[in-house]
């Protein structure tokens, strides 16, 4: 089962100490499992293939800046200051498929996924998780 996984909690004081870059990497992939575990749930009829496709509509730069947008003003001051920490981190990574912007928004996004994912803070994150999807379906 799932709650036997053994994660590390982490104190926000540690978390916070963490490179954000660090913080996203987690996010990404909380946020990926998130995105697919949804996908799935609305429709068990989809492909591998095109459930995929459809998880990449969501994960992708451009899709998670828009999804930013949305929920800044709704962001504790705690929040606020792990996103912009997240967005204004220097990555040696070049965007590929989106603009600067949207990128390093993204990268703020993630941060705040994977700090609020390690700090066990999972009725917030189940929230923002949650309202990600019905922005993107708007």
């Amino acid at each position: 089962m799932l709650e036997d996984l053994r994660i590390r909690e982490f104190s926000k004081e540690e978390a916070r100490q963490l490179n954000p870059l660090q913080l996203a990497l987690i996010g990404d992939g909380v946020f990926e499992i998130y995105i697919r575990n949804y996908i799935l749930s609305n429709n068990t009829q989809l492909s591998a293939h095109k459930m995929h496709v459809k998880a990449i509509s969501y994960v992708k730069a451009k899709s998670q800046s828009a999804i930013m947008h949305s929920i800044e003003e709704d962001l504790t001051e705690d929040e606020m200051y792990i996103y912009k920490r997240g967005r204004n981190a220097k990555s040696a990574t070049v965007p590929k498929n989106s603009s600067v912007v949207d990128y390093r928004n993204a990268t703020g996004f993630e941060a705040l996924i994977g700090y609020l994912y390690l700090i066990g803070n999972k009725e917030r994150l189940f929230s923002i998780l949650e309202k990600s999807t019905e922005i993107y379906l708007t």
